[in-house]
């Protein structure tokens, strides 16, 4: 296994590139993708991913990410001190893979949801960029915190791929892929199946099953197109988040349950063509349009008896969505610019808990960077334009031309100083459910996020490093009631911090990377001071990577948070931090077959993934204000066997 990940912000000058501490990280920089992280294929291909959210802990990148029911549901995310629920409020995390939007507006379960990433193999990531920040105009909706893009693989190096996985917790796993060999193309086929109890009294019963494709064609020259397939089914049973007072009293194991019968069942599946051409100009175009078909339904019950103090407040939420969508973009690259045009249009057809709704969003966006200073400085903006159409019921709302400038600078001021200076500023946007939009017209349908962000980085030999300060507006802020699903806007927000990212490269064999992203405040800009709640001001990792030696590969990686408040009034209720430790040790016995070890959290740190606070009532007693969590998984321990036969 080589290098896991490495930290380096790319924000220096078109055409320089910050040297890699491993030949297989590949970090680059051009100038529509300022301030941008970069993880290549290794880190998802050596990893053992026990559950299927781990792919976000291994993105770091001031992510933190956890689960809400214990698995099977979408994971909620807090970035930049913003609780972004299930992804896509106060802000959003636009998550993509291979061009297609992953957040669900108008879902079931949250604006945003992010529920359709369980059907990923990571054996099948190629590449994933993270901007951080809405600082590139081809995102719109959720992006104002960043941007994750997940590029899946057109083929695999060996014909066939077999993994085999077992673990604690009654926990199973396969991957299987057949990838054949053609002449003028390429082809892919895989399979992944898991199971897991998990840690629960109520056995989690978390069931996947993945189908995934690629097909493509190279007749000639620069032109390339083909066709992509992914469908997933997924059955889970959960415990929910329970009462954490209940816990501390002993009257609730920390891995028990309150209402069994939580849980839920996912189909979906998805279609893709795609075709890339570049032309004799130096231009290049890339055409992309989809299809796809999800059915959700989800069993919870948050506040027990509050509502109901006979039968529970259970509640079935369903969601079914017909989705289709087209991407174009043109990109050309002069002798000091580079120019990039495009489009987007997404349309969703929407079953919603007995609501039929529509809504539809068209985006047009322009980009440009130019070289001055004989190479010293990059210039460059962009904006983007969106228009929205909401309808539940036959009742419409359109919204149009929403604006979103980008700027970017970066400057060298000595070339013999190996220090460069970047400024970036970007605006996202992120929409309400369009049951509110509709009904509530006196609500904002659209957030506005306005990102800046000021650094430096420097890079010497085998030592990286960068520094960043940022300051977010928001126009409004959207909180959940769990109590009756809603949405309630509160009014401006904003906050500011700074990031640390390093990277060391100790030997040719093993580096230390680390990364540390601290909000100084997170507040409403309102007459009376509120803070923004229900989201930690303090976000690292570290990672420490043995990579090839004699045969041996290996990481230990940590994560951690800070404790963080749960009400914007009263301090003293807040929530618990923690920090985990990950350690992952692989070792090839011939060249096809390599055997591996994973042991998660294990340290067996007690910790909660998500808290949060609400009024719930358990039987005999009286409603109460309650901190409730959904415990980390203790001491994990999977083993796992890869085989790779017939390389190409």
């Amino acid at each position: 296994m080589r290098t896991l990940f490495i930290f380096v912000l790319a924000t220096v000058l078109r055409g320089q590139e910050i040297e890699p501490l491993k030949t297989t990280i590949v970090i680059t920089a051009t100038p529509n993708e300022p301030a941008i992280d970069r993880r290549n294929s290794e880190i998802f291909t050596r990893t053992l991913f026990s559950r299927d959210d781990q792919i976000f802990h291994v993105l770091d990148a001031g992510i933190d990410a956890g689960q809400h029911e214990g698995g099977g549901k979408s994971l909620e995310i807090r970035r930049f001190g913003f609780n972004l629920d299930h992804g896509g409020v106060n802000g959003g995390l636009k998550v993509v893979v291979d061009d297609v939007q992953q957040n669900q507006g108008t879902q079931g379960h949250g604006q945003g949801y992010l529920g359709s990433l369980k059907s990923l193999s990571p054996e099948l990531v190629e590449s994933v960029d993270i901007v951080n920040g809405p600082f590139d105009a081809a995102y719109g909706d959720f992006s104002g915190l960043g941007v994750v893009h997940i590029r899946t693989r057109e083929f695999l190096p060996d014909q066939w791929t077999v993994r085999l996985q077992a673990g604690s917790f009654n926990s199973q796993r396969a991957f299987a892929a057949f990838s054949p060999r053609f002449k003028h193309g390429d082809a892919l086929f895989a399979y992944e199946g898991s199971h897991t109890d998990g840690p629960f009294l109520s056995p989690l019963r978390y069931t996947r099953h993945n189908f995934t494709g690629a097909l493509t064609r190279r007749p000639a020259g620069d032109r390339a197109y083909g066709l992509k397939y992914n469908a997933g089914l997924n059955d889970f049973h959960s415990s929910g988040q329970l009462p954490l007072d209940e816990v501390a009293a002993g009257r609730i194991d920390r891995f028990g349950f309150v209402d069994p019968r939580d849980g839920g069942r996912v189909r979906s599946a998805n279609v893709t063509g795609y075709f890339t051409e570049q032309d004799s100009h130096g231009g290049r175009l890339k055409l992309d349009g989809f299809v796809t078909r999800s059915l959700f339904d989800l069993f919870s019950d948050f506040t027990f008896f509050l509502n109901d103090p006979i039968h529970g407040d259970a509640i079935q939420q369903h969601d079914s969505r017909l989705i289709e969508g087209a991407n174009a973009q043109y990109q050309i690259a002069g002798r000091l610019s580079l120019f990039t045009a495009g489009g987007n249009f997404h349309d969703n057809q929407i079953h919603v808990d007995g609501d039929h709704a529509h809504v539809t969003n068209g985006g047009v966006y322009v980009q440009e960077s130019v070289t001055l200073l004989h190479g010293r400085m990059l210039a460059g903006g962009g904006l983007r334009l969106d228009e929205f159409r909401f309808e539940i019921a036959g009742r419409t709302a359109v919204l149009t031309t929403i604006a979103q400038p980008k700027a970017n600078l970066s400057f060298v001021p000595s070339r013999g100083v190996p220090i460069t200076l970047y400024a970036n500023y970007g605006r996202g946007i992120s929409t309400a459910d369009a049951r509110t939009v509709v009904q509530h017209r006196e609500q904002p349908a659209v957030a506005t996020t306005d990102f800046y962000q000021l650094g430096a980085a420097h890079h010497s030999g085998r030592f990286s490093t960068s520094i960043d300060g940022f300051w977010i507006d928001r126009s409004h802020e959207q909180v959940y009631i769990p109590d009756d699903g809603t949405f309630e806007f509160k009014s401006p927000s904003r906050a500011y911090g700074f990031e640390v990212k390093t990277s060391v490269e100790v030997t040719h064999h093993l580096a230390l990377n680390a990364g540390v992203t601290k909000v100084a405040n997170a507040y409403y800009r309102g007459p009376a001071r509120m803070y923004v709640d229900s989201a930690p001001h303090f976000t690292a990792n570290a990672g420490l990577t043995l990579a090839d030696w004699h045969r041996w590969s290996g990481s230990l990686r940590f994560r951690a948070i800070n404790h963080y408040r749960l009400d914007s009034e009263d301090p003293a209720i807040v929530a618990t931090g923690h920090t985990v430790f990950d350690l992952g040790v692989s070792r090839r016995l011939r060249r096809n077959v390599e055997l591996s070890l994973a042991l998660d959290n294990f340290t067996d740190r007690a910790y909660y993934e998500t808290q949060n606070y609400f009024e719930s009532r358990l039987t005999r007693e009286a409603p109460a204000y309650r901190i409730h969590g959904t415990p980390g998984y203790p001491a994990t321990a999977t083993v796992g066997v890869t085989f790779r036969l017939k390389g190409k």
